[in-house]
């Protein structure tokens, strides 16, 4: 898997590119800008990027908009955002992008090497991986139309499915048999009028399904 890297704090990119390179990933650049980003992607053609969201010049969120023009230019391109905050406005715009390969999660948050190596796997794959905080300010906002079609109890197993949760991860968090997680996927494919599909196809596109929904203005 080739990688760029976008991060301006020069202790977190290092351990950042050692930790990827440790877990087998090609480091094809590491920068400190998204001007840097922009042109590293171009040349590079990666199969993943991790980016911040504040980096210079104004320490806003450059990373995260550079990530919405990289998804536009290079469609299919795989996108992690690994930050210290929630920047709704740009984050509702690439999470609702048309296909999956997305993630977002909290530097605070990432306590686990083996699930965040597991994240950018998933993510690198076509998958999501959201942090939890991410999942409940998208939930703060208003929607219609087929999600107001889902049970409480369905709604809670898509919000876990959008964090990147297996079954048997949902299981646990939500204490139900994987038999009855599964039960609730199909109903949630049903209700959501996703078709058959191999693979996990249907479920990434559950989640993109909840994510544009939720991003709506």
């Amino acid at each position: 898997m080739r990688v760029v890297l976008a991060e301006d704090s020069v202790l977190l990119r290092e351990g950042l590119i050692r930790l990827l390179e440790s877990a087998g990933m090609e480091m094809v650049a590491a920068v400190a800008d998204a001007e840097g980003l922009l042109r590293a992607a171009a040349e590079h053609l990666p199969d993943l990027v991790v980016t911040d969201v504040r980096m210079p010049p104004s320490h806003t969120d450059e990373g995260l908009r550079a990530a919405l023009v990289l998804r536009r230019q290079q469609p299919g391109l795989a996108v992690l955002v690994l930050s210290q905050y929630v920047e709704e406005r740009y984050a509702a715009q690439l999470l609702a992008s048309a296909s999956g390969g997305v993630g977002y999660l909290l530097k605070d948050r990432v306590a686990d090497v083996a699930e965040f190596i597991d994240a950018l796997r998933r993510v690198a794959g076509g998958g999501t991986a959201l942090d939890p905080e991410v999942v409940a300010q998208l939930l703060l906002r208003g929607h219609s139309g087929p999600l107001d079609r889902l049970t409480p109890r369905e709604s809670e197993v898509l919000k876990l499915m959008a964090e990147g949760r297996s079954n048997a991860g949902i299981g646990q968090e939500l204490v139900l048999s994987e038999g009855a997680v599964g039960k609730h996927i199909g109903n949630i494919f049903t209700k959501l009028d996703l078709p058959q599909a191999e693979g996990d196809h249907r479920r990434v596109l559950a989640v993109l399904q909840f994510l544009k929904i939720r991003s709506l203005p």
